[in-house]
């Protein structure tokens, strides 16, 4: 069971629930929060390919060789039906037929009873790291993950409303065996939003629509058809 990301007014609260579970999550000092780690794709039940309800939700390619994918999306405006709702559209390599992921993306914790908005990268299994710059509803972000070899992986975020860019240098034992641009929620619980849009997603320098990538759906949302690496995440 993934744990989820508490805001810093409630950190209390949820330390007291991790040492209730006898559950610690100790991020790297650069970790703004307690964090959710989302890790790979499961389903409620156990089901064959992508039918059913998956804690993620939008694109998968799989296969070999997934060195790079690159690709755009906009925050929505979300409205929080319970403080268990929490959600992130992200971009990555592996974890559909792996134990690793490399992603970065961005996160809508609503655990405060209202959304709040923060930007993250994850080397999954290990914890996610928060990035100290301001989201909001509507801000346009680009993002890539690049597999360099020898196991070192580039990642970029850029928040090109704000005008803010990170950009992360690590190192994992990974396969390379998928690539996504996906939602997921850790805690199976999404909040409200009208559309997610991705768009220009690209895996090897092609089109996502070259490598045939799966659709998925998740929790009350469905994709539409992608269309030249573009594609939106809709109630359905």
């Amino acid at each position: 069971m993934h744990k989820f990301r508490t805001a810093a007014p409630a950190r209390a609260a949820a330390a007291a629930l991790l040492a209730l579970s006898c559950a610690s999550l100790a991020g790297p000092a650069s970790a703004v929060a307690p964090s959710v780690e989302f890790g790979t794709a499961h389903y409620a039940q156990p089901l064959h390919g992508f039918s059913g309800d998956s804690n993620w939700g939008g694109y998968v390619a799989r296969g070999s060789g997934f060195t790079d994918i690159s690709g755009s999306w906009t925050m929505p405006e979300v409205t929080c039906n319970s403080t268990n709702d929490l959600y992130a559209p992200w971009i990555g390599i592996d974890g559909y037929g792996s134990s690793t992921v490399e992603q970065t993306g961005v996160q809508v914790d609503c655990s405060n009873g209202s959304p709040e908005y923060s930007a993250w990268y994850e080397m999954y299994p290990a914890a996610p790291v928060y990035y100290d710059e301001s989201v909001d509803a509507g801000d346009a972000f680009t993002a890539s993950v690049v597999d360099n070899g020898g196991g070192a992986y580039t990642l970029k975020l850029s928040d090109t409303t704000k005008g803010w860019s990170k950009t992360t240098q690590k190192s994992l034992s990974a396969d390379d065996v998928s690539a996504e641009a996906v939602i997921e929620s850790p805690t199976g619980s999404y909040p409200s939003f009208d559309e997610q849009d991705f768009s220009g997603i690209t895996v090897n320098g092609q089109s996502f629509d070259t490598y045939g990538p799966e659709a998925i759906d998740s929790g009350q949302y469905t994709e539409t058809a992608l269309n030249g690496g573009s594609f939106s995440i809709i109630p359905g």
